[in-house]
């Protein structure tokens, strides 16, 4: 990558996020800028943008479940979502065209049909990043979201199939036997370590499985997904995907960059464009309303929606695809990738804000719910220590307090499955959402009952959420929590944590306060030397 773009693409980062929102948001904008200033991408810049996408994939799927692919809510909203948004924009883009609101949006019905096809894909890129920062991939909206993302990637290898009349090799049959790989595979993994080689290993599948899927012509990412799902059930998949993100990050830069080198618009196309940016509230209500209906709850439906509330990069592809058939104008390409910017940096900015617009607006968003949905807590009795976040920190914290204060500790884990787990291995926990409103209501917060709630949560993000949460409920108790830098630290502090345990920095003293016992009693020292 030439030194320029990673140039501007850090300044525009940086920028943006100096006022708050993510560096994704700048990557685009470094893309765009760049492309009007003139200069070209080499292709080193779209293979960049490529590997970050199948790393990203077989990321994915190493915290993918099989099963949760095979829910109602998940496989019947993304196809019935799919058809309904493709003929309520393709009518709106002919009624458009109809009244002269654009000489764009003058398109024969077969276009139009395209151009909603193309816009009811939500951004796995987009969705991804925002989960991953607020630590909501295992949360229940989370995993709706990525499985309605997983439909619609299995959804666009059909289209592309039908497209480009490619259809996948006999031998592709032969990939079903990949779950035979499944018990090799996992030994590999056990004995490859912990260093240098686990990464590489990472590498090796993703590219291995994406390389394998082309080999039959299929698409490539979806073999870095089956991978990654093929080692979901590993105890080391949780090591692997950290030591892949750095990676996977970087990478994605390129693929922000390569959106903005798409093409440049001009002052026609901003009709259509903010046409079809508004019309996210209707992709939002659609997702918001099928997703009601298939009787989940009101905060998991609406979560979820605005998360997929976005246009998706394949849109770019089905707009390339109808070009070089000639089934659209060269033009719709450069309005789809900016409405596509445009969505991006929109979801970004709202998504953040999302638990504390439902903690002011919960009853509104849940009238709508179906009999039965609502989501309701467990709530622990006579428990005065709470401890969110059952992942290894979590779980080391209330097995040394445990023998102290017994059955009144209490774990909190969002996903309900690890939940489960625990309990079964005797472990007093919970399923809950430190970032919902209603579970802190449910615990009984400003009653009193709760002495100390220590945050153990894997995102700084996800607890500063959490802290909104708690002074909006009316706790009045200590807090504890833990940081991974200094600067995070004194955020925490100044937000009204009472400590903050920098597990990097003070991993010594408690290092050597395990070990202390082994020393044998040090000598006087006389009292002349002292």
């Amino acid at each position: 990558m030439d030194f320029v773009w990673v140039l501007v693409a850090f300044l525009c980062g940086f920028a943006v996020k100096q006022i708050g929102m993510p560096p994704l948001v700048g990557y685009l904008l470094a893309g765009f800028g760049l492309n009007a200033a003139g200069m070209e991408p080499d292709s080193s810049l779209q293979k960049l943008a490529d590997l970050g996408i199948t790393l990203m994939l077989f990321t994915i799927g190493l915290k993918l479940n099989i099963r949760a692919l095979l829910k109602t809510e998940v496989w019947a909203t993304s196809m019935v979502h799919t058809g309904i948004w493709t003929l309520l924009v393709a009518a709106g883009v002919l009624l458009a065209g109809w009244v002269g609101l654009s000489q764009y949006l003058e398109l024969p019905l077969v276009t139009a049909l395209l151009v909603g096809f193309a816009l009811s894909f939500s951004s796995t890129v987009c969705v991804i990043k925002m989960l991953e920062e607020a630590s909501e991939l295992k949360a229940r909206h989370g995993k709706l979201a990525v499985g309605i993302l997983v439909i619609q990637d299995i959804v666009a290898v059909f289209f592309l199939v039908a497209s480009t009349g490619k259809v996948p090799s006999i031998m592709a049959f032969g990939l079903l036997g990949l779950w035979l790989l499944k018990p090799a595979l996992h030994r590999l993994v056990s004995r490859v370590g912990h260093d240098e080689l686990l990464p590489l290993l990472g590498f090796f599948l993703a590219l291995g499985g994406s390389e394998l899927f082309y080999l039959v012509d299929m698409k490539g990412d979806l073999g870095a997904l089956v991978i990654g799902m093929l080692l979901a059930s590993h105890n080391k998949a949780a090591e692997i995907y950290k030591a892949l993100m750095g990676f996977k990050d970087l990478f994605l830069i390129g693929f922000f960059l390569s959106i903005g080198f798409t093409a440049l618009p001009d002052w026609d196309m901003v009709v259509p464009v903010l046409l079809l940016t508004a019309a996210l509230v209707v992709k939002f209500g659609l997702f918001f309303a099928l997703l009601l209906a298939f009787k989940v709850s009101g905060r998991s439906s609406y979560l979820s929606a605005l998360a997929l509330t976005n246009f998706s990069e394949f849109g770019l592809i089905v707009a390339d695809l109808s070009t070089e058939n000639g089934w659209m104008s060269q033009e719709w390409l450069v309005i789809i990738a900016v409405s596509m910017s445009l969505s991006f940096i929109l979801s970004s900015f709202i998504y953040r804000r999302a638990h504390h617009v439902y903690a002011l607006r919960k009853h509104s968003i849940n009238r709508y719910e179906r009999r039965g949905s609502h989501a309701h807590y467990e709530r622990p009795n006579n428990v005065s220590v709470l401890i969110l976040g059952m992942g290894r920190v979590g779980k080391g914290a209330y097995q040394a307090l445990e023998p102290d204060y017994g059955i009144r500790i209490c774990g909190v884990e969002s996903d309900s499955e690890r939940a489960a787990f625990l309990r079964k291995q005797g472990i007093n926990v919970i399923a809950g959402d430190a970032d919902d409103m209603e579970f802190w209501e449910s615990m009984g917060c400003s009653s009193g009952e709760i002495d100390l709630i220590m945050m153990a949560l894997p995102g700084h993000m996800e607890m500063k959420s959490t802290l909104e949460m708690l002074r909006l409920s009316g706790y009045q108790g200590k807090i504890a929590a833990v940081a991974r830098y200094d600067d995070e630290r004194s955020e925490l502090m100044a937000l009204g944590v009472d400590v903050v345990f920098n597990y990097y920095a003070e991993v010594g003293a408690g290092f050597a306060a395990e070990s202390r016992h082994l020393l044998e009693p040090a000598p006087a020292v006389p009292a002349g030397l002292s």
